[in-house]
């Protein structure tokens, strides 16, 4: 069978069922990241024109068999940052189409001005070992965690303390700047290899706040003082799954336990409108968050390597 890779186009005839094939793939591949149609569609189409943003599928037979995310880290401080996300359905490996994403993902990172390619790696034995057989080198590792809402038990909700008021996201549905700046602040503290920082707040209100899985009624946040200190990120996918897309804490608010009080408030919210699983991602390294999660009953359902290679 001839599998062939191409580009998806925002507004082409096959849109709709190249967007249920694309998301249908990374389901597979990694339950714990949410993707539906309407997700794939909107990241195509509110991509950052400095991201270079390409999806890219692999089809045999006019199936979909794998996916790949590929663009430039517009948002770090060094330039010609590369990323290339690639995943194939596990039911159809062994045809190649690993491989010839990966190609033509590395040839349009080159031909974007990218001199770095970094790409997460399921930590499996053969996921590994095709990485390192097309030059990558293994880095950093995180973990997805899966907590059962329908069946496992929440640690009760607890009154805030003095000064701390928690409120549902959709608080700031009409001006969202103050959580803005509090993402801002969050992602730039973050364990990674690529640094980020955001300062592009209308780009980030289409592209976070406005995004098609972010549910702004179960994000929680905690305000001090009126003002926001901490929060927690919910989305979902319309079937009964849930995502902490981001939680953090203001630097002049932490260890004050009220990440996890935000956490807390977003997983009761989201139980009571019928979530029925909630997952979550954590730097292998973050040593804080993950005792947080641990505290919640969550589990390690997979983990991930990033990986590295030098184009040319």
């Amino acid at each position: 069978m001839t599998v062939i890779v191409r580009a998806l186009a925002h507004g082409a005839p096959t849109a709709a069922a190249d967007d249920a094939g694309f998301a249908a793939v990374r389901r597979a591949c990694v339950p714990a990241m949410l993707a539906t149609p309407e997700s794939v569609a909107f990241d195509r189409a509110h991509a950052h024109p400095d991201s270079a943003y390409r999806q890219l599928v692999a089809e045999t037979d006019g199936e979909i068999i794998g996916t790949a995310q590929v663009g430039i880290a517009y948002d770090s401080p060094e330039p010609g940052q590369g990323y290339a996300n690639v995943y194939v359905h596990p039911d159809r490996l062994g045809r190649g189409a690993g491989t010839l994403l990966l190609r033509t993902a590395e040839d349009y990172l080159a031909d974007a001005g990218a001199h770095t390619v970094y790409s997460w790696v399921l930590d499996e034995p053969a996921n590994r070992a095709f990485a390192e057989r097309h030059g990558y080198r293994a880095r950093r590792s995180a973990h997805f965690l899966r907590l059962d809402l329908a069946h496992g038990t929440l640690p009760p909700r607890r009154e805030p303390p003095a000064g701390v008021e928690l409120v549902s996201g959709s608080v700031f549905e009409d001006d969202a700047r103050a959580l803005f700046a509090l993402d801002a602040e969050t992602v730039a503290d973050e364990p990674s290899d690529v640094a980020a920082e955001f300062t592009d707040y209308e780009h980030w209100l289409a592209e976070t706040w406005h995004h098609p899985l972010v549910d702004q009624e179960l994000t929680s946040v905690a305000l001090v003082d009126g003002r926001p200190a901490a929060f927690s990120l919910a989305r979902t996918d319309g079937a009964g799954r849930y995502a902490s897309n981001m939680t953090g804490t203001a630097r002049a608010h932490r260890g004050r336990g009220l990440a996890k009080l935000a956490k807390n408030d977003s997983l009761h919210r989201a139980r009571a409108a019928g979530c029925t699983e909630a997952f979550t991602g954590n730097d292998a390294g973050n040593g804080p968050m993950l005792a947080i999660n641990e505290w919640f009953g969550y589990e390690i359902c997979a983990t991930e390597v990033r990986h590295v290679h030098t184009l040319g």
